[in-house]
């Protein structure tokens, strides 16, 4: 019976996904855990055999670790890593949805990023495609922010590009210092 009721949530949200977020008011975590759980062990394993099919391309990836053992650790870096980045993500999308209004709580925050998420979870993995997923995802997710918290679809949109695009900048940021620093480190060869 319960696999029936995820096999229908994932074929709702991805085909009616306003209808779905309406149903899905009343849905508590004994609905929503297991529904996860189902989506991030889909995901995990999926992504672990796309691993085995890039370790066969590109060879061993690390000298240190046989190439059999990196999908084991792919599995359990993304199986963890999944859930950790949910919550955290969850938490900080609320932070903007709260000060945008949406006064619905972080429950219904983390709804809609669980059930938003079901594309991405399903189909993410593809490898050049999976992408596109990912993005339909990120819409579902806003409207699911717009139907559980109630509020415009603009704020949901403001939310979202906030709670994406801010830690996107910082990584960047990042990655252009942690880049200047090593250029500028390195030693310039000198032609005689």
């Amino acid at each position: 019976m319960m696999i029936d009721a995820i096999i229908a949530k994932v074929k709702g949200f991805i085909v009616n996904p306003v209808e779905s977020f309406r149903a899905a008011r009343p849905d508590t975590p004994d609905i929503i855990v297991p529904y996860f759980i189902a989506l991030l062990l889909i995901h995990t394993v999926m992504t672990a055999i796309i691993s085995l099919a890039g370790i066969s391309v590109m060879g061993m990836l690390s000298p240190m670790m046989p190439g059999f053992a990196m999908p084991v650790v792919i599995f359990f870096g993304v199986l963890i890593g999944g859930a950790i980045v949910t919550i955290l993500f969850s938490l900080w999308l609320h932070l903007w949805v709260y000060l945008l209004g949406g006064r619905k709580g972080l429950f219904e925050t983390a709804k809609a990023v669980i059930y938003g998420m079901t594309p991405g979870m399903i189909l993410g993995w593809i490898p050049f495609i999976g992408f596109l997923f990912c993005l339909w995802s990120i819409v579902l997710q806003i409207i699911g922010i717009r139907e559980l918290q109630e509020m415009s679809s603009g704020k949901a949109l403001v939310a979202m590009i906030i709670a994406v695009m801010v830690p996107l900048i910082v990584v960047v940021l990042l990655a252009m210092y942690f880049f200047v620093s090593m250029v500028s480190v390195s030693p310039i060869p000198v032609v005689p």
